[in-house]
This record gives C-alpha cells, sequence and structure tokens, in this order.
C-alpha cells in the first residue's frame, strides 16, 4: 500500500550509509573514438574525433563512532557524440547516407547565409554532454529507539541535442530527413533535493514508524543554438526533407519545479500480524515558459514556421527571393528583443503557465502470517487529486493573453466543438480534471508450499493509480489560445489499472532455480487524446481508397476555417500480457548462469509519446473517426525477448590476484512503428496521422501519382516489403510492424590487485567494458535496423477533392541499419581505488 504513483512499474534507489569503518573508492573511465567500431555490416562509418572521461570519489565514515556517520559521493561526467551518423547523398551510396542532397542542403544554406542567418553545418557536427553530481548523507543514532537521516543531493547537467525528431512533424536526422547544426539547442537540468527521515520505535519494539521529509527544486532551461529565426520546413516528393532555423520547443522554454513531500508509515505489531497505517501529501509548483509557435510568420506571399512547410528546394528558394524568408527572420528577431525587454508573463512579453497541484494519499495494510508458510498481505489505499489555485492560474494566463477574443485576447469558450461521440460540446479551460478519490484495494500472498523455500508461489491482484503526468496540467493552462488549444475532459481521472499476478520459484536438488511470472494488467482510466474539433466523418474519399473524410460541416470552425482542440480523455480499454520464464544456478567454484525469456502482448488506445498534447494526437496513427477509441498494439515494449549473463571470478597468488569476467547478452525483437502519409488525407487537422492505404497492382494504377516513375517505384517497393505486400487492398495496421530481431553481447573484465594498509584490505581493480562485442568480431553482428521511413507516401489534395500521391523513388528498401554507437563496438578502460 506504501507504493504508489505509477501504473507501469516504480524505481527504489537505496543509498549507502557511512559505518565505524572509514570506506571509499575513487575511479575514472575513459574512451574515445579508437575504442568504437568503424563499419557496420562491412561498410566504412564516419568515425568523428570523440571523448568521454567519468571520474568520481565516494566515502563513508565515522564522525562519532557508534553515533554520527557521513556519506559522500561525487562525479564528474563529460562526452562528446556525432550530432548525426547520417550524411548526405553525394552519390556515394551506403547505409548511412541520407536521400537529401548534399547540393540542396548547401543552396539552402547559403541562401540563409546570405541574408544573415547561420545555419551550421548539416553533418559531422559534435554534440556534449556534461554533468556533475553528488549526495552528502549523514545518519545520526539519536538514541536506541530513533534514528535520523538527512541526505542532500545535486546536479548540475547539460546536454546537447538535435530537433526533436518526431514532434509536429519528422525531424531527423536520418534516412529521410536531415537538419543543419542550428537547428538543435543545449538542455539544463539543474536539481537541487533535501530529504530528512527519522526512524523510531515504540512501546518495547511493538510500534514503529518511518517519517519523511522532502524538498526538491529543478531548474531546467533551454539554450537554442540558433539565433531568433522561425523554424524553416522543406519537402521533398511530399515528405519532409530539411530542417532549417530554430527549434521550435527552444524558444525561451524555461522550467522550474517545487516539489515538498512528506510520508508517514506506521508500523503495528501484534501477534501474526502486522498491520501499517500512513499517509502521502506531495506538493508541486510549476513555473514555465513555453513559446511554440511565437517565431510563425505569414502574409499573402505565404507562411514560415513549424506548422508550415515548403514543398520543395526550389519554392523555398522563391521564398527567399521574394523576400519572405528575410521579413520571417527580422520578425522573429523584433519579437525576441521585445519580448526579452519586459518581464516573462508580462503582456507582449514570453508566455508564462503557473500551475499547483499535489496528491493526498492514505492507507492501510494488514501483512497477515496466516501459518509459518503462508503470508497473506491485503489493505486499500485511497488518493486524492489536488489543484490548489491552479483554477485561478489558469484566469491569470487568460487575463494575460487579453481575456476574451471579443476583447482583443486570445480565449474563445464559445466555439462549438465535438465530443467522442460526434455531440456538440463547448469546452472552459477553468474546468479542471475530476479530483474525486481514486480508490485502491489490493492482496497478495506468498507460499512456501515445503516449508524450506524449494518450492514457492506468489501472487497478488490490485488497482494501482498513477499520477496524471503535470505536464499535461500544464498544457491546459498554457494553451488558452483559440487557435492552439490544450484542455482536459471534466469528468478525466488519474489512470488507473487492476493488475494481478501469478509466480512460482522451484530449487531443484542440483541447485538449479526456475522462476515464472505471469502479469495481466486491464487498462481502467487509459488517457488518450482526442481532437474534439473533429466531429464524425460523413464524407467519403474519391477512388481505390474510400476511407471516411471531415467535411467543412464535420469540423469546428472560427473566422470561417476549421480549428482544433486537443483534450485529454478517459477510456477504459487496453491490456497486456506478459510472462517470464528464468533459470539461473550459483556454482560452487563462483560461476553464476542465467538465462530468461519474456514475452509481451499489449494493447492501447494511445501509447502517449510526446509532452504536447497536439503531438500525443498527431503521433497516434488512426483510420476513420479518429476519436472513436481503438485498441492495437501498443508502441512500447518488446515482443519477445532473450537474455542472460555469465559471471566467473578466481583469486589467486594467496588472495592478491583476483580476475572476474562477466556476459550479458539479450536478443529482441520489438520496436512497432506505422505506416502514415505525409499529409492530411482526411481532413481531420493532423498531416501525420492517417494509416496508408495498401493498392493492389491494379488500384495501384488507378491512384493519381506526380509521375509514373514514382507509381512504378512504389511497386516494387511494396513487393519487397513483406508487411505490404501481404495487406494489399487494405488498410495499414496502428503499430502493427516489428522491427528485425536484433542482439547483442556485452563482456566486462574486472583485474584486481589486493593489498593491505594498516592491517586492512585495499584493491586496485583495472576495468575493460566491451559493449556489442559481436561487432568487434564481425561488423555483421549486433547491427540494429530502423525502417528507412514511417512515411512512405506524401499526399496532396487537389482542387477537385482527389488525393495525388508522390514517392521518393530512392527508398527501395524497408529497413536501413542504423549506423549509430548501438550498432558498433564500443570499448571503455576503468581504473578504481577502493580502500578501507
Amino acid at each position: 500500500m506504501t507504493q504508489a504513483g505509477f501504473t507501469g512499474a516504480a524505481v527504489n534507489a537505496v543509498t549507502k550509509s557511512g559505518t565505524n569503518e572509514v570506506k571509499g573508492t575513487v575511479y575514472t573511465f575513459f574512451r574515445n573514438q579508437d575504442l568504437t567500431g568503424s563499419k557496420v555490416e562491412g561498410e566504412d562509418i564516419f568515425v568523428p574525433d570523440l571523448t568521454q572521461t567519468q571520474f568520481g570519489i565516494s566515502i563513508g565514515a565515522p564522525i562519532v563512532k557508534n553515533k554520527l556517520f557521513v556519506f559522500a559521493n561525487f562525479e564528474r561526467d563529460q562526452r562528446e557524440d556525432l550530432g548525426s551518423n547520417f550524411v548526405a547523398d553525394r552519390g556515394q551510396g551506403g547505409n548511412n547516407v541520407s536521400r537529401v542532397s548534399a547540393n540542396d542542403l548547401q543552396l539552402v544554406s547559403d541562401a540563409l547565409g546570405g541574408l544573415g542567418y547561420q545555419t551550421g553545418p548539416f553533418e559531422g557536427y559534435l554534440l556534449d554532454t556534461e554533468s556533475t553530481k553528488g549526495i552528502l548523507k549523514l545518519d545520526w543514532n539519536i538514541n536506541d529507539n530513533n534514528r535520523l537521516a538527512l541526505i542532500y543531493n545535486f546536479l548540475r547537467a547539460s546536454r546537447d541535442l538535435t530537433a526533436n525528431e518526431f514532434a509536429i512533424g519528422r525531424r531527423g536526422p536520418d534516412a529521410t530527413t536531415l537538419q543543419f547544426a542550428n537547428s538543435g539547442y543545449e538542455i539544463n537540468n539543474n536539481i537541487d533535493s533535501f530529504l530528512a527521515e527519522l526512524n523510531s520505535t515504540f512501546n518495547n519494539g511493538t510500534v514503529t514508524n518511518k517519517l519523511q521529509v522532502g524538498y526538491s527544486f529543478f531548474d531546467d532551461f533551454r539554450n537554442p543554438f540558433s539565433s531568433p529565426a522561425p523554424a524553416i520546413n522543406i519537402q521533398q516528393d511530399g515528405v519532409r526533407a530539411i530542417v532549417a532555423g530554430h527549434e521550435p520547443f527552444s524558444i525561451n522554454n524555461r522550467l522550474e519545479q517545487r516539489v515538498f513531500q512528506i510520508t508517514d508509515n506506521m508500523n503495528f505489531f501484534s501477534g501474526d500480524h502486522t498491520f501499517t497505517v500512513g499517509f502521502s501529501y506531495e506538493n508541486f509548483e510549476f513555473f514555465n515558459s513555453f513559446n511554440l509557435g511565437t517565431y510563425f510568420f505569414a502574409d499573402a506571399r505565404g507562411a514560415v514556421g513549424v506548422f508550415a512547410d515548403f514543398p520543395s528546394v526550389d519554392a523555398f528558394l522563391d521564398a527567399v527571393d521574394n523576400g519572405l524568408i528575410g521579413d520571417a527572420i527580422s520578425n522573429a528577431e523584433n519579437i525576441f528583443a521585445s519580448n526579452n525587454a519586459v518581464p516573462i508573463g508580462t503582456p507582449g512579453g514570453w508566455n508564462l503557465a503557473e500551475t499547483h497541484v499535489g496528491q493526498l494519499a492514505f492507507y492501510i495494510q494488514d501483512e497477515w502470517n496466516v501459518t509459518d508458510n503462508f503470508k497473506l498481505t491485503y489493505g486499500i489505499r485511497a488518493d486524492k487529486p489536488l489543484y490548489f489555485e491552479t483554477r485561478d492560474l489558469v484566469q491569470e494566463n487568460i487575463d494575460r493573453k487579453g481575456g476574451l477574443l471579443a476583447e482583443g485576447g486570445t480565449y474563445a469558450p464559445d466555439i462549438q466543438y465535438f465530443d467522442e461521440n460526434g455531440d456538440a460540446i463547448f469546452l472552459n479551460s477553468l474546468d479542471l480534471p475530476d479530483n474525486g478519490i481514486l480508490w485502491s484495494p489490493r492482496l497478495g500472498f506468498n507460499w512456501d508450499v515445503k516449508s524450506d523455500q524449494s518450492l514457492q508461489i506468489r501472487g497478488g491482484s490490485g488497482i494501482f493509480s498513477g499520477r496524471f503526468p503535470f505536464v499535461w496540467v500544464g498544457n491546459q493552462v498554457q494553451s488558452t489560445d483559440f487557435f492552439f488549444y490544450q484542455t482536459t475532459n471534466p469528468n478525466f481521472q488519474f489512470p488507473q489499472v487492476w493488475r494481478s499476478n501469478l509466480g512460482a520459484d522451484y530449487r531443484f536438488e542440483n541447485g538449479i532455480v526456475a522462476s515464472t511470472d505471469i502479469i495481466y494488467t486491464q487498462d481502467l482510466n487509459a488517457a488518450t487524446v482526442n481532437n474534439f474539433g473533429a466531429g464524425t466523418p460523413t464524407g467519403t474519399l474519391p477512388g481505390v481508397d474510400s476511407r471516411p473524410i471531415y467535411l467543412a460541416s464535420d469540423r469546428a470552425q472560427i473566422f470561417g476555417g476549421a480549428t482544433n482542440a486537443y483534450v485529454f480523455s478517459n477510456v477504459d480499454e487496453g491490456y497486456s500480457f506478459n510472462w517470464s520464464f528464468k533459470l539461473q544456478k550459483q556454482f560452487d567454484n563462483n560461476l553464476f548462469a542465467s538465462v530468461a525469456y519474456n514475452f509481451l502482448e499489449s494493447f492501447d488506445v494511445n501509447s502517449l509519446g510526446a509532452e504536447i498534447s497536439s503531438d500525443i494526437f498527431d503521433l497516434n496513427p488512426a483510420f476513420g473517426n479518429v476519436n472513436t477509441a481503438v485498441t492495437s498494439p501498443s508502441l512500447f515494449g518488446n515482443k519477445h525477448r532473450i537474455i542472460g549473463q555469465l559471471n566467473k571470478s578466481w583469486l589467486y597468488s594467496g588472495g592478491t590476484w583476483g580476475t572476474s569476467i562477466g556476459a550479458f547478452f539479450e536478443y529482441a525483437q520489438g520496436g512497432r512503428f506505422s505506416y502514415t502519409y505525409s499529409g492530411d488525407i482526411n481532413n481531420d487537422g493532423s498531416f501525420t496521422n492517417d494509416l496508408i492505404f495498401i493498392p493492389t497492382a491494379s488500384q495501384l494504377q488507378q491512384q493519381q501519382f506526380v509521375s509514373a516513375d514514382q507509381r512504378d517505384a512504389f511497386e516494387a517497393f511494396i513487393q519487397q516489403d513483406e508487411y505490404l505486400n501481404a495487406r494489399r487492398g487494405e488498410y495499414a495496421g496502428r503499430n502493427d510492424i516489428l522491427r528485425p530481431w536484433t542482439g547483442r553481447w556485452d563482456v566486462k573484465i574486472l583485474q584486481d590487485f589486493n593489498f593491505n594498509v594498516a592491517d586492512k584490505k585495499n584493491t586496485i581493480q583495472f576495468s575493460i567494458d566491451i559493449l556489442n562485442l559481436g561487432n568487434l568480431i564481425n561488423s555483421d553482428w549486433g547491427v540494429v535496423q530502423d525502417p528507412r521511413t514511417t512515411q512512405p507516401l506524401g499526399v496532396t489534395i487537389d482542387g477537385t477533392g482527389n488525393p495525388v500521391y508522390s514517392f521518393d523513388t530512392t527508398q527501395t528498401t524497408t529497413f536501413v541499419n542504423n549506423p549509430d554507437l548501438i550498432s558498433r563496438w564500443q570499448m571503455q578502460f576503468g581504473l578504481r581505488y577502493i580502500f578501507n
């Protein structure tokens, strides 16, 4: 009952403590470009300068013997990585060659350079990652009945990143799309966290209590590499190919979080029962400046920005010649200067969304030793969401933006939208999600069948309540604008699942332990995002792909055009079945071996793969009524996974020397994806979520393509694609396609030199880590394959309402080898001194 705040899994972190002996370690790890593979399936891969250095120290010691102890750890990590392993097309061919030509990229860069905007390189650029972190812990044995721990954690981290890969359309860098270095950004994460824990014993040991009080401050912000400019997107054959300009999510993007938490658990021991009574309170305050679309620019000549694409490089160059791009850049520079002249949140300045939320929980549990070999645990938990003054903060944000649309602002609660059933609905940003109590009853057992731990059967069933990620509540606070509306259904509830498991462990006489577990999870309050700007589609697409489409009357309207509203809603559909089997044995000669298999079948309505509500909708492939809940395979998790490990250690020369070798292997099939159009074929407001129609050979001849060559090339693509070729005349399914199996072996070698200092054992340890050992032996092994594209077809609707398709003729294979480090061997050397 004490575990909550998750519907998937929880990670329990345990911090070391100091003791009466001084103990510690100093360590460093190093690798560079010479310690990484340079071939994938026999093809040379460009390997840039690469360095990673990590060093740290930890120490535990007594301050007052038996009374007061200290533990401290400090670590520093620095590394450089190649920004993109894909290079531009110069006719050279190869697995890591993108379809985007170097000539086109250079034309774009030169044209922008002529306007004073620097794009940076489109290949060969490096990205830095740095972090400094530490922990300080004091343990105080106050008396025989009370122990106090005080813990301080800090993190100072920064990481260079390319522009978001798939948010609001694809951005690469990959085989389909390349971006310039200055379209990326640096993200900074600073954390300071304090925790006090008091453990007490009362009434001669029959009552214990654990009280935890914590406070954390998170300061996250981005530094864009670009000077002020709109995002610039350029297509090739209907699919985005070149990305330049400012990273759209990094315009004065800053997030501060303050978290206060208090938890108290009291245990009562009475005969065969251990009763636990407790409560938990969490308080979250968010200060978020997010300015997506601020640099968007449009006039009679066209539009430039995150929500607009140029159909070709020539169209972009025309926009340079007619002054559209130059005016868009000047507009961004002026906005940057004027917004910085006033405090964040001031009308006319950078956006500000403040959110204040929390969660309160009470729970009771009984752990009952029914017999010496059978334990039953049961209880109930109540979680209540708290929104404090968040409603007032929404109103403040509406007021900052000028109030109602009729008053000159951007808030328009009188727009008529459509709910999940296609019925008329009006949405109000001031209506926060439901904050009713979420009840979570749970039951579990453990049965030592023979009372000797040779056969144990365990299991349980219960409801688990998770948090609604508060960034999505922040979307409602922030996005009150009629042109980009994000909110939640008034009856929306925090996520809940009903999970049941059954497992067994059996120890054979020869020492082998076999374990198996079955877990079944049913969604109760799963989350999804609907576009309430789209009702029930009443139109039909002309031609062989006769899918339902949205007519103007099926869309919410404002200013004579369609508008969107992205709304978080609940569905009670979705489930997962997880089965695992494991064999392991600890041998007498310091050899340990294990092997395990896991099978996962998981279905959901929406895999929720983004932070922004509109992206969650756009990234959820659909067919027909896009607001109808349809279960299909979940985007996450491996369907099949086999893992194993071998560990062997030796001591020799009287214990002076020690060697340990460990190996880990994994073979898995997962990485689901869908085939969707690049374009809005059904007029639902998304250019990325429409599942493609797979025509038969005769149907393909009836479809209108930009050219006959493109039609023929698409026919060849279908024939070589196992999934497409087996489903001709049908629609592609959501997350239906699995990537090929992947496999890898990782090896770690430790060499210890042990010696005594003041009668205490000390160790100097040298380590070698080899990741993806198979690729070191043979460059064909350990290679990961990714889909060359998930949007093979571009589509536009012509003036008569008919679809016109485009296909890049360079797409000849479904999968391409991933040339990143994940497909190549890597080696790292380490040195550690362990002292006592």
